[in-house]
C-alpha cells in the first residue's frame, strides 16, 4: 500500500471513530494519526480474533475499529468520560 492510501484511510478512520466515540474535532492531522494507529491496533485485534476483512471497505471497517478501541483505552487512562 502506498502512504498516500494510509494517509486517506486513516483521516477517515479517525474521522468516524471521533463522531462514534463523541469526541467532537481533533483536526485532521490528528485524525491522520489515530487512524493509523487504529488501523495496527484493529489488525491486531481482528488477527487475534480469526477475523480477515480485505479490500479498502475492510482496510476501512479494521482502521475504525482499532480506532475505537485506541479512543476508549486513552480516556480509559486520562480518566476523560
Amino acid at each position: 500500500m502506498n502512504i498516500f492510501f494510509w494517509i486517506i484511510i486513516g483521516g477517515l478512520a479517525g474521522w468516524i471513530a471521533n463522531n462514534v466515540m463523541k469526541g467532537g474535532s481533533q483536526g485532521l492531522l490528528s485524525n491522520i494519526i489515530v487512524g493509523i494507529v487504529g488501523a495496527f491496533v484493529g489488525g491486531w485485534l481482528f488477527s487475534a480474533l480469526n477475523i480477515s476483512p480485505s479490500g479498502m471497505i475492510g482496510s476501512l471497517i479494521t482502521a475504525v475499529v482499532g480506532a475505537i478501541v485506541l479512543i476508549y483505552v486513552l480516556r480509559l487512562v486520562r480518566g476523560r468520560k
